[in-house]
């Protein structure tokens, strides 16, 4: 091995990919590399299940496919798995309590693609009770701990949700990538807060079979990772068709990795006026028309647009998401798998099991949810929120129409906060942490959050960019550009070991 074991941890996956095909070092190596420096990271909680026996045999598999001249695009690359994503023969819990030590007997469809191109799975990824929450403090576990801290202050931050073990995993360098979910802002707005790159892929572009379910209209999967080539090598092996899912798209997988560094000259550049919210940091504006000169000293056309509808998405979404949330939910009773309570009949069994069996916020969702669909309401509420939804979605097409290729908004209303800091007394303040991230689910579109700066004290600050349905190609082109003048955000200090 020409590199130190914790050199291997800093490649990118493009680096460690080309490291692994000129033998440089063997995928055995870099898992081992990988291993140790989880091992060392214990205490930022990003993983909830540690797989080393699992990461070495896959690694050997590598080694001996390398050896054959047979390397796939992800060829020995160390991925951590969010603990949404069911492993055939690994404990998968959604980080709830109602799943106990469920292990599935199946794969998703993303995880045996990425075994497909040769990653290697070092473990599952913390994140927030069926990935409802925005600081990943609803796992049953406990919470993962962004590994960037403020200038000065040694107060634990959190990593952003629900995909919080993710974001913190890959920022730490714990894992080469990582997957993810997105319901509301759920890869964006943790990416954004640990100064990495985030993509939710358009609705249907990933198939989302194998995979727990929260808002099935709104889920989508995709990767986080450290910077855009990385995202995009990922993605391509997430993507593609699925006889599995009949919301998969059945369109060819473009070559993501090409756009990375195609010129954005002359592209349309939307900037909307509503997202300019009341009482924004002005650390958050400035990063904004940063970015928007950027894109300008690129090339791009730089416009104003309207989004008119975009003041109701929040509320909307808040309206579907538990709704779908309560349909989804029903199944955990206690009856076939996971958690079960002993009850006096059928209908105690499933009060006792999912009163001890869900959380806090699970237990407000489906509350809200069921509330919404109930009889008298469902009109009132439902109905309206998902008219809501498709004048939201025709704002963002007639933008589209007009002739704008992209449109810059910032990702997250501040830099990562305090564990404990929000939500706890009113959780509608949690909420608005995805004032920017929920439109784009409400309207199926491609997002990708990529980090362009520092707040005063030191923390990463990501902005994000709304591509036309299934034209990631030009997320990936865009955020190339802003990430070639911004430079990556790797965390400066390793304080955790």
């Amino acid at each position: 091995m020409t590199k130190s074991a914790s050199d291997l941890t800093t490649l990118t996956i493009a680096e460690a990919h080309e490291g692994l095909t000129k033998k440089s070092f063997s995928a055995t190596d870099l898992a081992k590399s990988y291993l140790a420096a989880m091992e060392k990271g214990r205490k930022l909680n990003a993983y909830v299940l540690e797989t080393p026996e699992k990461a070495l045999a896959m690694a050997a598999a590598s080694d001996a496919r390398i050896a054959k001249g047979e390397i796939g695009p992800l060829e020995g690359i160390p991925i951590g798995v969010k603990d949404l994503f069911c492993t055939k023969g690994t404990r998968t819990t959604a980080c709830s309590n109602i799943l106990g030590n469920f292990v599935p007997p199946y794969e998703s469809t993303v995880t045996s693609n990425l075994w497909r191109d040769g990653a290697v799975m070092l473990g599952k990824l913390n994140n927030d009770e069926f990935a409802m929450g925005s600081s990943n403090e609803t796992s049953c576990f406990p919470g993962p701990i962004n590994p960037w801290r403020r200038d000065g202050d040694n107060k634990a931050l959190v990593p952003g949700g629900s995909s919080g073990g993710s974001s913190a995993a890959v920022a730490a360098m714990l894992c080469a990538g990582a997957t993810a979910t997105d319901t509301g802002g759920s890869i964006r707005q943790p990416a954004a807060l640990t100064g990495t790159v985030g993509i939710k892929p358009t609705y249907g572009r990933v198939s989302r079979w194998g995979i727990v379910a929260f808002a099935s209209s709104l889920d989508q999967a995709g990767p986080i990772a450290r910077d855009v080539k990385d995202a995009a090598m990922l993605l391509r092996s997430f993507a593609g068709p699925d006889a599995k899912d009949t919301t998969c798209v059945d369109r060819p997988v473009p070559d993501y990795v090409a756009a990375v560094g195609k010129s954005v000259r002359d592209m349309t550049i939307g900037i909307p006026k509503e997202y300019r919210i009341e009482g924004m940091p002005p650390e958050i504006q400035k990063l904004w028309d940063d970015g928007a000169r950027i894109l300008k000293e690129a090339g791009a056309n730089i416009v104003e647009i309207s989004l008119p509808h975009t003041k109701y998405a929040l509320p909307a979404y808040y309206i579907v998401a538990p709704a779908e949330a309560s349909s989804n939910l029903a199944r955990y009773d206690g009856v076939r798998y996971g958690l079960r309570e002993p009850g006096k009949d059928i209908v105690d069994l499933y009060e006792k099991t999912r009163a001890k069996g869900f959380g806090k916020e699970v237990k407000r969702r489906i509350m809200i949810g069921t509330y919404v669909l109930s009889a008298g309401y469902y009109d009132a509420y439902y109905v309206r929120a998902q008219k809501l939804r498709t004048l939201i979605k025709q704002d963002f097409e007639q933008a589209y129409a007009s002739g704008v290729d992209a449109i810059l908004t910032p990702s997250t209303p501040s830099a990562a906060f305090g564990i404990g800091e929000k939500g706890s007394a009113d959780p509608v303040e949690m909420y608005l942490q995805d004032v920017f991230t929920v439109t784009v689910n409400m309207a199926g579109l491609p997002g990708i959050a990529v980090p362009a700066g520092l707040d005063p004290q030191g923390l990463p600050l990501g902005l994000q960019l709304i591509g036309r349905a299934f034209d990631e190609e030009t997320l990936f082109s865009l955020a190339s550009v802003i990430e070639t003048e911004k430079g990556r955000f790797p965390v400066t200090e390793r304080w955790w070991g």
